[in-house]
């Protein structure tokens, strides 16, 4: 199969009419608690067939190779009566997403891989006792990608976003010890309130942020109520630095009043053990990084347009540790710290800077030169512009290995120019 189709679906590419939803937000603690403690490996989207290091890290998790049974679900991907290609190998479509990961799980040496068949088409078999039975013979499950709320839609039932007995299977194996893992929408679905549900940066960043579900990729939105709840130290977003979503998720959890952001980058996972626990343990895995976004002392702006101030900004990379309960990233052993150059600023403004990991070689560049007081650069979009200004924060620190830097203490502003 092509990469490009393991890639997700441009968020609101289903063909469903804007949504009205309920506007009170429920608190996370709204979902059951875990318990026990299962664990998560939350992929930014992009994941390669080949990325040894996430793949084996679920089934590590899930039992082991020869014992891990995986469940996979695809509902988030169009049915195959959308699927233009449906017949051909270049097919997207649930079905046959389900077989190729079944395929591929196998290869990582799992003692059996079954599609859960659960999509548009099946909405009922999140209730057939069947199914239930097939959720509770597995050790662990992956979600796929396309749109997170293809899975609201087939896993839950009303305004209260019930439960169906599918999802309340894989609840309690979670609590139980189970792993429960999710790519691009398969990820971002692991949310708890106000996830995401589309938008792109720079008309979010003018307009704001708006509950519901929209056809209009321009719309920043969100819905309350959340996902499925498993992930609840922060907001999630997904494509992070590939697309530039830093900006437009400062302005959702702004919004929306959130103190924390994590952004999962493309073939990176993050991992999260003890779901739900005192215990609750995150780390990084995979090729790029994670930000975490920390907003408890930014401060809103509307002289000129809506901005942002006092962002401060994390970037875990491969091996890399996070303490929420402490706020803090704990680098990985053997990540030399780095000292800044010095001489003057080498730093050239970026003119897209909500593009292509742009913010992330600005804030290279920033902890890497000791000239660099702040690094910026522009949005491509003009209407209006914004810019993003990174400055030093007072705990700026930075750690690298071969050409992987981590980082903390960067901070962002964000202003309409």
């Amino acid at each position: 199969m092509p990469l490009n189709r393991l890639l997700t679906l441009g968020l609101g590419a289903c063909t469903a009419v804007a949504l009205s939803v309920p506007l009170a937000a429920v608190p996370a603690s709204a979902h059951p608690s875990h318990s026990r403690g299962g664990s998560l490996v939350l992929v930014g989207g992009g994941l390669a067939d080949d990325n040894a290091a996430v793949y084996g890290d679920i089934v590590r998790l899930a039992g082991g190779a020869g014992k891990a049974r995986i469940g996979i679900f695809t509902a988030a991907a169009p049915v195959p009566s959308e699927d233009p290609d449906a017949d051909t190998p270049d097919c997207n479509n649930s079905v046959c997403n389900g077989d190729y990961y079944a395929k591929l799980f196998r290869s990582y040496g799992v003692a059996d891989a079954q599609w859960i068949p659960i999509d548009l088409d099946r909405p009922g078999a999140a209730e057939d006792p069947a199914v239930v039975r097939q959720i509770n013979s597995m050790t662990g499950f992956f979600f796929g990608g396309g749109d997170q709320y293809r899975y609201v839609t087939t896993m839950t039932r009303g305004q209260a976003q019930r439960d169906t007995p599918a999802l309340a299977a894989v609840r309690r194996k979670l609590r139980g010890g189970a792993l429960v893992s999710g790519t691009s929408a398969g990820a971002q679905i692991m949310a708890g309130r106000d996830m995401i549900t589309g938008g792109s940066t720079e008309p979010g960043l003018r307009d704001g942020a708006r509950p519901g579900y929209f056809e209009d990729a321009g719309i920043l939105a969100y819905l309350p109520r959340g996902g499925f709840g498993f992930f609840t130290d922060g907001l999630l977003d997904t494509h992070f630095s590939r697309r530039g979503r830093e900006a437009r998720s400062i302005r959702l959890a702004a919004d929306t009043r959130h103190d924390r952001v994590f952004g999962l980058d493309e073939d990176t996972a993050l991992e999260v053990t003890g779901v739900g626990t005192r215990h609750q343990s995150l780390r990084v895995i995979g090729t790029r990084g994670v930000s975490v976004l920390d907003l408890r002392r930014a401060r809103v702006t509307d002289s000129a347009g809506w901005g942002i101030e006092g962002v401060r900004w994390s970037r875990l990379t491969s091996g890399d540790r996070y303490r929420s309960d402490r706020w803090q990233l704990v680098a990985a052993p053997g990540k030399q710290r780095v000292r800044a150059a010095d001489g003057p600023c080498p730093v050239v403004p970026s003119e897209d800077v909500f593009y292509n990991y742009e913010l992330v070689g600005l804030a290279e560049g920033l902890v890497g030169h000791r000239g660099c007081a702040s690094v910026s650069g522009t949005s491509y979009e003009k209407d209006p512009q914004f810019e993003a200004r990174l400055t030093r924060g007072r705990d700026l620190a930075a750690w690298r290995v071969d050409a992987s830097t981590s980082f903390t203490g960067v901070m962002i502003g964000i202003r309409a120019v």
